[in-house]
């Protein structure tokens, strides 16, 4: 064996080290915070107000910091820029385990922004250093998001019962922290590599702002997240009214997290191997209407509906998450096309618990908001048939701005 084969296979395995380091690192910070908010209410003395804004930050610099991580990767290297928000992110963690207000929520900010960068950047790296395997390490990459998150989430509480609020937070800085030393090579070699960073389309202005396409994905990733975080913020309420105990209303999160893990990984290998996606579209769509009439005309059968919502749900997100990769002809545009659909995407979702939480609110029971989450169904099942269709995003080119 020829020894520059040795070294770009020990480069190819340490890119995949790093690629799955990164993806186990992009929920944790989100899911493992979720549980201990009423003790940090009382902790920190927050107001429901206060609470509220913690809880919706994530989501607000998933989406408010997108937009920075295609700029970024293009000036410094998508190797680098990882490096940077890996680093964010485990500064960020740790700012949160110290006991000052300013410092939980700016400790937030800086995880988030961390974490929007490194969503953006995955596809990227898929893209780039793995482009014959795109279904089968997205799905990797989908499943360890969804298992690191279900974890984070489950361990919570019983690590605050252990240690305490700030060690159950500042835990997850270590294995942030390793992702970032084990980028760092790669950042050095890539540095190396391309030692100008330059993509020819981002210097001549080319905008995907233009693209039909570019928008049906993006504006189907932001439908698809926006149902999911709806359901997420508001299921346990909704099936607690219903009849069921809290216990078992919040165990039904539980469950439809957990049955998202396979899928995770299922899900974007058969998306690459057909010819086009509208087939998984139709089908998600069709389960998430099935689940969703369910549970207001049938509720008793809620675990029927719930294990709907699991299959739907958990095919959904990993399914957009690869069409990212699907429509782009090459990293470059990936980074684009994951930047814009992630930074409106996640923008959009935000509004989801908020819009249901005010309409529960008007109307004083859920039959209004559960039928709005069916109506949306329509735009995110438009958008999904106009991002499956086999084709790439093509930039239009635009003037420079110097």
């Amino acid at each position: 064996m020829k020894p520059s084969s040795v070294i770009n296979r020990a480069g190819r395995l340490w890119a995949l080290t790093g690629l799955m380091l990164l993806a186990l690192n992009l929920r944790a910070a989100i899911t493992g915070i979720s549980p201990m908010m009423g003790d940090l209410q009382a902790t920190f003395q927050l107001s429901g107000v206060e609470v509220s804004c913690l809880a919706t930050l994530p989501v607000l610099c998933l989406g408010g910091f997108a937009s920075l991580a295609a700029p970024m990767a293009h000036r410094v290297g998508t190797e680098t820029t990882i490096v940077g928000a890996l680093t964010l992110l485990t500064t960020g963690i740790l700012l949160r385990a110290f006991p000052s207000t300013v410092l939980l929520f700016t400790g937030t900010v800086l995880a988030g922004a961390g974490i929007a960068v490194g969503n953006v950047l995955l596809p990227v790296v898929v893209k780039r250093h793995f482009a014959a395997r795109v279904g089968s390490l997205t799905g990797l990459a989908m499943m360890l998001m969804a298992g690191s998150g279900a974890l984070a989430a489950g361990l919570a509480i019983p690590l605050h019962d252990a240690a305490g609020w700030r060690s159950a937070l500042a835990v997850w800085a270590v294995p942030s922290l390793i992702a970032a030393l084990t980028w760092g090579p790669l950042a050095a070699r890539g540095r190396r590599a391309h030692p100008h960073v330059s993509h020819t389309a981002a210097a001549r202005g080319d905008s995907l702002l233009r693209s039909p396409l570019a928008w049906a994905v993006a504006g189907f990733l932001g439908m698809v997240s926006l149902l999911f975080y709806a359901l997420m913020a508001w299921l346990p309420e909704i099936m607690h009214d219903d009849g069921f105990a809290p216990t078992e209303a919040g165990m039904m999160v539980s469950v439809i997290q957990i049955i998202s893990i396979p899928l995770g990984f299922a899900v974007p290998v058969l998306a690459t191997r057909l010819p086009t996606q509208r087939p998984l579209i139709t089908g998600i769509a069709v389960t998430k209407a099935v689940a969703l009439f369910g549970i207001l005309l049938a509720p008793r059968a809620g675990w029927l509906w719930i294990a709907f919502l699991g299959l739907a749900t958990g095919s959904a997100f990993p399914l957009a998450f690869t069409l990212l990769s699907l429509r782009s002809p090459s990293a470059p545009v990936a980074a684009r096309l994951s930047g814009m659909a992630q930074s409106g995407g996640y923008l959009v979702a935000a509004l989801g618990p908020l819009t249901i939480g005010l309409t529960h609110s008007l109307t004083g029971s859920w039959t209004v908001p559960l039928l709005l989450l069916i109506a949306l169904l329509i735009p995110e099942t438009a958008l999904g048939l106009l991002a499956g269709r086999p084709a790439f995003v093509r930039p239009a080119a635009g003037r420079a701005h110097g």
